[in-house]
């Protein structure tokens, strides 16, 4: 199956609902379309899947399956999984993915404008990041290619990490001997072809941080085989080594982050959030804002355009501000070398080199930071084997008096025994001995201490922050419950801080949006939203709130706004035929405002004085509304002339243009037609009036 064309998606309808705007990025799996959400009129971001992949159906499947994980997954710090679909276009089969539209920029962005962050502002990111993850985690997914590229920060603040799951399905669909993951990022149980879990994702946070730190990632090669060796036989080195005064908790993080066994790092994100959170209450301003601008930065790296080990090179498209992960066997154009593109690995290949079997000498050449950690453990191999060669003797003890060896062989004898003797005490009953550390969660801190006492073992304290334990109860031990340890080594007790607090925004006098977006920020939701009207705040604006502005509460707390519809409208009732004055005392008693025409008119129902007509004659104002009325002069005052001798068809149409009325009585018959009486004559009446008319 062919692309029918180099865009043959733009401005067509997809599924009649989504019609497609523009392109935003390309990779070897996707490209990503804006597009509008015709049924909800939104804008949304449209993943539609390379041919080569619609066309596999057990891929389809699995990514059905990952949608409908991925959509179910609901975060503030997460990019949602809207729709998922399949169509014929021109006969050429479609599968696609709907997802929220997020304008902004990525994290990679701000690295390559700023080069590297403040303490204070890479762990701001990684906590919207972590918490994310951790919502994942507590899913049941796993990312899987954690990068700055797929952090996204909106031009309104927000921060979301998107594209879960997408590499997971393909992996898992496609072919089970490649590897889907940016190789500056993977974990090495990823590289050496073993199961992805959590702790894989965490892996992936701890390179991300030394990256925000330092400005550079922690391992580079001209090709992306260097790196992936460097993952498995080499150590994340601490951030203070290229930025020396920086605070050595962080070093802790990312060398805690990315140890090599996956036991010995976070179990998930939530484990981490924790002591992100700690190590961000516990730094001064002077540690959380240290920037040292004296360390040059190297160029990132420049990976060349076939950045895949397997069989089906591939290479990566990258557009502004794209997230698209890249999948399997797709030669692609290559725009900015500056982007870290997800790799196919082969497993295989993967494996070998991280054992150390390279076979060109490309891939045998090591990056200058694994040389020099090559170097350094030769130089400690090298101490290790001189102190003991030191150690040996090198003369004999020489033929002395028997007696004298004798007893040098009994005091060696007795030391020996004491020694062991002690060693078995010390290992047996003392502080050697071996004890089971209990279970304490949920335990006080003194009931803790004191069963850990009993015990033997000493213990220290770790506050973290926990949103299920409560304040001064234990959350964990390290190591954990039922875990066997030296009575001589302490056990850490975690004890919880209470759930993370957040502070309510005031949230009076704005608008319903706006309180939405403090609320988001401020990691709390929006609950019930009331109306009423409101003489003096404005409609839509926020009258009050529950709970107050200033109070502490729990992340997702709910607040409630009470919303202004303004001042409550006024019925206008009707005044015509009222005095003026009448008028007035009527409609400015309900608060409306009343203006009166200048000019009077003639009417010769309503009497002088009296309102003739209003603007608005109904409806509803609101308070301050202002009703038009016009006032009457009275009746039009007209002389009536005399039409006697006249004919009455001349006198009634002289009557109709004074608008006048008439009343005739005829005598013998009226042959004649000629008027002989009238009343009145030759006065002035109102129009209207009627003349009483004689005609013979």
């Amino acid at each position: 199956m062919q692309d029918i064309g180099p865009e043959p998606l733009l401005g067509r309808l997809v599924d009649q609902r989504y019609k497609v705007l523009s392109r935003v990025a390309r990779g070897g799996m996707a490209t990503v379309y804006l597009a509008t959400d015709l049924r909800l009129d939104r804008p949304v971001a449209l993943k539609v899947l390379h041919p080569h992949l619609s066309m596999d159906d057990s891929f389809l499947d699995r990514l059905g399956s990952e949608a409908k994980a991925a959509a179910k997954l609901s975060h503030p710090h997460v990019v949602g999984v809207l729709d998922q679909g399949e169509e014929l276009i021109d006969g050429n089969r479609l599968a696609y993915l709907v997802m929220e539209y997020l304008p902004g920029h990525t994290l990679r962005d701000v690295l390559l404008a700023q080069g590297s962050l403040t303490p204070r502002l890479a762990l701001a990111y990684l906590d919207a990041v972590v918490e994310g993850l951790a919502a994942a985690h507590r899913a049941g997914l796993v990312h899987r290619d954690v990068k700055p590229e797929n952090v996204l920060i909106a031009d309104d603040g927000r921060i979301k990490i998107g594209d879960f799951g997408l590499a997971r399905a393909v992996t898992t669909s496609t072919n089970t001997g490649t590897l889907i993951g940016t190789v500056a990022y993977l974990s090495p149980e990823l590289v050496m072809g073993r199961t992805a879990d959590a702790r894989s994702d965490i892996y992936a946070i701890g390179i991300m941080l030394y990256e925000l730190l330092t400005g550079e990632q922690p391992f580079r090669g001209e090709v992306p085989i260097q790196v992936a060796y460097q993952h498995v036989n080499s150590s994340v080195p601490a951030p203070s080594a290229e930025l020396p005064g920086l605070a050595a908790d962080l070093d802790e993080l990312v060398r805690w982050c990315t140890e090599a066994d996956p036991e010995d790092r976070p179990h998930d994100a939530d484990a981490l959030l924790g002591e992100l959170r700690h190590i961000r209450t516990t730094l001064s301003d002077e540690q959380l804002d240290y920037s040292n601008s004296a360390v040059v930065k190297p160029t990132p790296p420049n990976y060349p355009p076939t950045a895949a080990i397997s069989s089906a090179p591939g290479a990566t498209e990258a557009l502004p501000r794209a997230t698209e992960t890249e999948a399997i066997s797709r030669p692609t154009e290559f725009l900015d070398r500056s982007v870290h593109p997800t790799t196919v690995l082969d497993r295989g290949a993967a494996a070998a080199t991280a054992q150390g079997s390279f076979d060109s000498p490309a891939a045998a050449q090591l990056s200058p930071r694994a040389a020099r950690v090559a170097e350094k453990k030769a130089q400690k191999q090298a101490a290790r084997e001189a102190a003991r060669n030191a150690a040996r003797p090198v003369t004999t003890l020489r033929h002395g008096n028997t007696r004298r060896r004798g007893l040098i062989w009994l005091i060696l004898i007795v030391i020996l025994a004491l020694l062991g003797g002690t060693a078995g005490w010390f290992f047996g009953l003392g502080p050697g001995a071996l004890a089971t550390v209990p279970d304490l969660k949920n335990k006080t801190v003194s009931e803790a201490q004191a069963a850990l006492q009993t015990l033997g073992f000493s213990t220290t304290l770790q506050k973290l922050n926990d949103e299920n334990i409560a304040t001064d109860r234990v959350i964990a031990t390290e190591p954990a419950a039922f875990v066997e340890q030296r009575k001589f080594q302490p056990v850490v007790l975690k004890v919880s801080l209470g759930p993370t607090l957040y502070t309510v925004p005031n949230l009076v006098a704005a608008n319903l949006d706006a309180a939405k977006s403090q609320l988001n920020q401020n990691h709390l939701a929006l609950g019930k939203v009331s109306q009423q009207f409101d003489e003096k705040v404005p409609a839509g604006q926020v009258i009050s709130q529950n709970p107050a502005a200033g109070t502490q509460k729990r992340g997702a707390t709910p607040i409630d706004l009470l919303l202004s519809q303004g001042p409550k409208p006024i019925p206008v009732p009707s005044v015509v035929g009222q005095t003026q004055q009448k008028a007035n005392e009527t409609l400015g008693g309900l608060g409306l405002k009343v203006v009166v025409a200048a000019n009077q008119v003639f009417d010769s129902d309503i009497p002088a004085g009296s309102v003739v007509s209003q603007e608005p004659s109904s409806g509803t104002l609101p308070k301050g509304g202002t009703v038009n009325l016009v006032i009457s002069k009275g009746p039009k005052m007209v002389l009536v002339p005399s039409f006697v001798g006249q004919q009455i068809d001349d006198v009634i149409a002289q009557l109709k243009n004074l608008k006048l009325k008439y009343n005739v009585t005829e005598i013998l018959g009226g042959f004649f037609g000629t008027v002989r009486a009238q009343d009145p004559m030759k006065t002035s009446v109102p129009e209207g009036t009627v003349i009483e008319l004689t005609v013979v």
